[in-house]
């Protein structure tokens, strides 16, 4: 009721709570965060990390306001385009195929893979049944950081977002992929007049800065 009220005199707090997956609330959170609140520093933000099965579902029963998935998936959920990225091959750093400067899904496919869990719909996955390949998967994981540590040890190659491997200590090597492997991301939402105002605001402060995004 208190934060109903705040709407009725403008906006002044809010609380947003939004659906993300593990690059966007390392990468594109924080900067969005600090200039949003620079105007409205009083709201607040409550994440659920999640994948692209749970994203829309908690949508869907009001867990969650909006959240971040790839408009591939199936659903009948609203949603707007922010950005594409690429998505590189991860191998252990004294791997063969590390001295390469860019790896075939073809070669990929015969190495035990290790995928990320990612729901209904996987980039990596759809890539590999485009070309007519099935990779050789020995682990399914729900966490980027524990592929990558994994991939450290020598327990076998990923794939993973170019923007989940920035900023990383691990000792591997990540290389572009032939034929190139993309991830699209957008905003997804059952009905904007319908969202608090602090998430209908702040989506729109989204859409307005997605071009500084990296």
């Amino acid at each position: 009721m208190k934060e109903k009220a705040e709407e009725i005199k403008g906006f002044e707090t809010g609380i947003i709570r939004v659906g993300t997956v593990s690059s966007i609330t390392c990468h594109w959170m924080p900067t969005l965060i600090k200039g949003f609140q620079k105007n409205y520093p009083k709201v607040q933000f409550l994440f659920h990390q999640g994948d692209y099965t749970l994203i829309p579902e908690w949508i869907r029963v009001g867990k969650i306001d909006f959240g971040f998935i790839t408009p591939l998936v199936n659903t009948d959920l609203k949603t707007i385009i922010i950005k594409d990225g690429e998505m590189l091959a991860v191998l252990p750093k004294n791997h063969p195929l590390a001295k390469q400067k860019r790896i075939r899904l073809a070669d990929m496919a015969k190495e035990p893979y290790i995928m990320l869990e990612e729901g209904q719909y996987s980039e990596p996955m759809a890539a590999f049944k485009k070309e007519g390949l099935m990779p050789d998967i020995k682990y399914t994981i729900h966490d980027d950081y524990a592929i990558m540590t994994m991939v450290e040890a020598g327990l076998g190659v990923s794939i993973l977002a170019e923007l989940m491997l920035r900023r990383t200590n691990f000792e591997n090597v990540c290389l572009p992929i032939e034929p190139p492997v993309f991830r699209t991301l957008a905003v997804a939402y059952k009905d904007k007049e319908s969202l608090p105002i602090a998430s209908k605001y702040f989506i729109d402060y989204l859409i307005k800065h997605k071009s500084e995004l990296p």
